[in-house]
């Protein structure tokens, strides 16, 4: 399955849909009649978060309670030890337990197809599928919850947090639904103490959060969705029927879609939060306007980069040892990253893209600058730095989007006709890719300050302006809910 189709799966609760309303408000009132009674809101808040992840499919809650259980004592266990062989062993159990439930439910099948198609290649059995192969479903936010409570038991072994004693705040910390099915992957220790603390929430906070549940719905809907719907579904689907720069405007189009639905789930993720008085991290920052691909991976989907980074990067030796050992790191951190998106050669391959990219990228930092220390570029050559950067990234998004590697190269090869007769770019298309454009370059401080005068107006302003972009919003969205490109990982 490709990051384009990820149907929703019967009685999913999408964050875009009225049942998701309806679901929050119902859980707000309860929450906060709640607040200052910590263990039946904590109960409380639990229950509701598996009732949401039930909705996407019921079958996978005992995954996901078994899961996060296993978790729980093989931290406790690794803190008791003090022999560290012991406690090794036990942290190796941990890793091979998460990632071997990842590994059967998400690339099973694209190992026996790979198995299969080497077998068939050197004549040891016949072509066609694997008949070892499954048929099961994936379940929703599994390499999200998984890498969660993977980051928490290995911050046990490394003692750098105590572990958890409460059974209860473990299992919500794993399950918490705002980020629960597409993240942000969240932190144990910005996360656990905060269940602890009695929730807060004024008029000034509240506003601020609703601001920021308009925005990424709007993001997701009338920029994202409108996109894909229009031209960026149309275009690779049957790239052959269309001109150069209709494709070359499909190509920036996903771009600008795969940010608007993953910072517009990501805004809708913290405001649902925020609004329960509980505050999750920072996921973008603008990506498409940096100047390097180290600077990119620092603004694009940053609790995955820095995941990777403490997690896998920096184990294996980061930028320690000799410079091949750096950019050794580099690649195989990028292609497991590839790989974490989904079972799919486009994915790896994609991964190879930015590992590379980031290898030669240290490579000439080290060669040019002396320790290796770019200075801070600024003006024209920090412009043409971002031009060249955001092109290699949508270079490599093709590969991300496309279903094969063939209508990869069918999308790039009619880029390369430089036709350009474009009946299907109309103005609703362009003011689309120009809105997505601006929802971007919007800088943070007058982003913030946007949100501080909304959150500053009368209540019965504020409700006008929300009402004004839930018109939008319906006027704009397709018949169905389209779900979050990122809720299929």
């Amino acid at each position: 399955m490709g990051a384009f189709d990820a149907p929703a799966r019967p009685g999913a609760m999408l964050f875009n849909t009225i049942a998701y309303a309806k679901f929050f408000a119902l859980i707000f009132v309860a929450y906060w009649l709640l607040a200052r009674h910590r263990a039946f809101r904590l109960v409380f808040l639990l229950g509701a978060s598996y009732a949401f992840y039930a909705h996407w499919d019921w079958r996978f809650l005992p995954l996901i309670v078994g899961s996060s259980t296993l978790d729980y004592w093989l931290a406790l266990r690794i803190d008791a030890e003090q022999e560290e062989r012991a406690r090794r062993r036990w942290l190796v159990l941990t890793v091979v337990c998460n990632l071997g439930l990842l590994g059967f439910f998400k690339y099973w099948n694209f190992g026996a197809g790979a198995a299969a198609s080497l077998l068939a290649a050197l004549g040891l059995r016949e072509p066609g599928p694997a008949p070892w192969a499954v048929e099961v479903a994936l379940p929703v936010g599994i390499s999200f919850y998984t890498f969660e409570s993977m980051s928490y038991v290995i911050d046990v072994y490394r003692r750098s947090m105590a572990p958890c004693r409460s059974y209860l705040r473990y299992l919500l910390f794993v399950a918490f639904f705002p980020h629960l099915v597409a993240g942000p992957i969240v932190r144990p220790a910005q996360l656990l103490p905060q269940f602890d603390r009695e929730p807060e929430l004024d008029a000034r906070k509240g506003s601020a959060a609703l601001f920021l549940i308009a925005v990424g719905l709007l993001k997701k809907v009338a920029i994202g969705d409108y996109l894909a719907v229009n031209l960026v579904d149309r275009v690779f689907d049957r790239p052959v029927a269309f001109s150069a720069l209709e494709a070359l405007a499909a190509v920036y189009g996903y771009a600008l879609q795969i940010y608007c639905d993953f910072s517009g789930y990501t805004d809708i993720a913290l405001g649902s939060a925020a609004l329960l008085g509980i505050e999750l991290n920072e996921n973008f920052r603008s990506p498409y306007q940096s100047a390097d691909l180290q600077e990119f991976w620092r603004r694009w989907h940053i609790s995955l980069s820095t995941w990777l980074r403490d997690y896998l990067y920096i184990p294996l030796g980061g930028s320690q040892g000799p410079p091949w050992k750096t950019y050794r790191n580099l690649m195989l951190t990028m292609v497991l990253g590839g790989l974490w998106h989904g079972a799919s050669w486009t994915f790896i391959f994609w991964g190879c893209l930015h590992g590379a990219a980031l290898a030669l990228t240290r490579a000439w930092q080290r060669f040019r600058y002396k320790g290796g220390v770019p200075p801070r570029r600024r003006g024209p050559a920090r412009a043409l730095a971002v031009l060249l950067t955001f092109h290699y990234v949508c270079f490599a998004w093709v590969f991300f989007r496309a279903e094969s590697f063939a209508k990869a190269l069918a999308v790039l090869k009619q880029v390369g006709t430089l036709t350009t007769f474009h009946p299907n770019l109309p103005a609703t298309v362009l003011a689309a890719l120009a809105a997505g454009a601006l929802a971007h370059a919007l800088p943070d401080p007058a982003f913030a300050r946007l949100q501080g005068r909304f959150a500053a107006l009368p209540a019965p302003a504020q409700g006008a302006l929300l009402f004004a972009a839930a018109v939008a919003l319906r006027e704009v969205s397709t018949s169905a809910a389209v779900p979050f490109l990122y809720f299929q990982f």
